[in-house]
């Protein structure tokens, strides 16, 4: 592949995060390495960020290093994965001068043969180029149902909750990236710690105005190994959610403000009436959620959404606030019946994911539906 003048990269350098990949990591290596013969005007360096693993991973690559001039390595402690990008990244910037750099899983999993294209793409002049799973042409026939479904369910989030629907796949680990994007303060000051550090990533490039386009990928089964995402980082995933929401949408923040305050509300009414009125614990919740309601209403057409949907009746907007309130009732139970009987997730964990959910949902049909911008 010929790059043009205009578009001649120096510099590409492939990062990819370490920890107890000794089966993978020789091979993965050298694909990568063998792509090159089809790239012209281009330097390849593999960068290893390794977590100190303890089986011999670091060992395998130093021995390659003797064979590959422009294979390097830097160690640290095992903080996640989000951390092993930031430290790689740095390194690829400051000490390797990078052009261009590619998020690459270590496994296999990633097809390295797709290397040219993604450049090529990268010479049309895009800055972020995403090996998709989710676009036409790209496909997970490896994954579980379960898997499947989480996926899915969470691209769903971050795509709407983070302002980048037009994203289909803001999870996928294979990445190309104008370098410089990556030198500017917010990316380093990303929070994301773990496996949450890739949709963070993607909605804080966008928001910087990178030009994005995503290239279908098949993702394939590990060569060896287990996967290391853990509970740790899916939960963190989950709460990671809705500081993509704070970072992207004033609307939704009021939002969640107000959700918020629809809680005491509900919990101050129940209160009165069952302490001071003596009315039945069965009645009253009835009372208190409807006084929530009514109060969320109220403050999201008067200041979450003010000046929206101005010519639709007050009465018609409350309709339908009430229905989109049972739909997002229904989802929250629903995804947590699902959670808890077909994938055996923590309860807890379980109806955290489907409050947010709900809450999400709501907040998407009100603000598109209840108080759309335009008629």
């Amino acid at each position: 592949m010929d790059m043009k003048p205009s578009e001649s990269i120096k510099k590409v350098c492939f990062v990819l995060p370490t920890f107890n990949e000794a089966d993978n990591i020789r091979s993965t290596i050298e694909s990568i390495f063998l792509e090159k013969k089809h790239v012209n005007k281009a330097t390849f360096f593999i960068l290893i960020v390794d977590d100190n693993s303890p089986d011999g991973t670091q060992q395998i690559v130093k021995d390659l290093m003797g064979q590959y001039q422009n294979l390097k390595m830097i160690t640290g402690e095992k903080k996640g994965l989000g951390e092993a990008y930031k430290r790689g990244f740095d390194y690829a910037l400051s000490e390797l001068d990078a052009d261009i750099i590619f998020q690459m899983d270590s496994d296999g999993q990633h097809d390295s043969k797709l290397i040219p294209h993604f450049l090529s793409v990268f010479e049309q002049g895009f800055d972020l180029i995403i090996g998709s799973r989710f676009v036409e042409g790209g496909s997970t026939p490896e994954f579980s149902l379960r898997r499947k479904i989480l996926s899915k369910v969470g691209n769903l989030l971050v795509r709407y909750v983070g302002g980048v629907s037009q994203i289909k796949d803001c999870t996928s680990g294979y990445r190309c990236i104008r370098a410089s994007f990556l030198k500017r303060d917010s990316i380093k000051s990303l929070s994301a710690r773990g496996y949450s550090f890739q949709s963070s990533l993607v909605c804080e490039l966008t928001s910087q105005g990178a030009k994005t386009k995503e290239i279908p990928i098949t993702f394939t089964r590990r060569i060896s190994g287990e996967s290391k995402l853990s509970w740790e980082d899916q939960v963190e995933f989950i709460m990671n959610i809705p500081r993509l929401g704070f970072r992207n949408y004033q609307d939704f923040i009021r939002y969640a403000i107000v959700g918020v305050s629809g809680v005491f509300v509900n919990l101050g009414i129940y209160y009165i009436l069952t302490r001071f009125f003596g009315i039945s614990q069965i009645v009253s919740p009835i009372i208190s959620i409807e006084c929530a309601v009514l109060s969320n209403f109220i403050l999201n057409n008067f200041w979450t959404f003010k000046g929206r949907n101005l010519q639709e009746s007050f009465i018609s907007k409350l309709f339908k606030f009430h229905s989109i309130a049972a739909l997002s009732g229904a989802t929250n139970y629903g995804v947590f019946i699902m959670l808890i009987s077909i994938f055996t997730i923590n309860d807890l964990v379980a109806n955290l994911f489907g409050i947010l959910l709900g809450a999400i949902l709501n907040y998407l049909i009100n603000s598109n539906w209840t108080w759309r911008k335009f008629d």
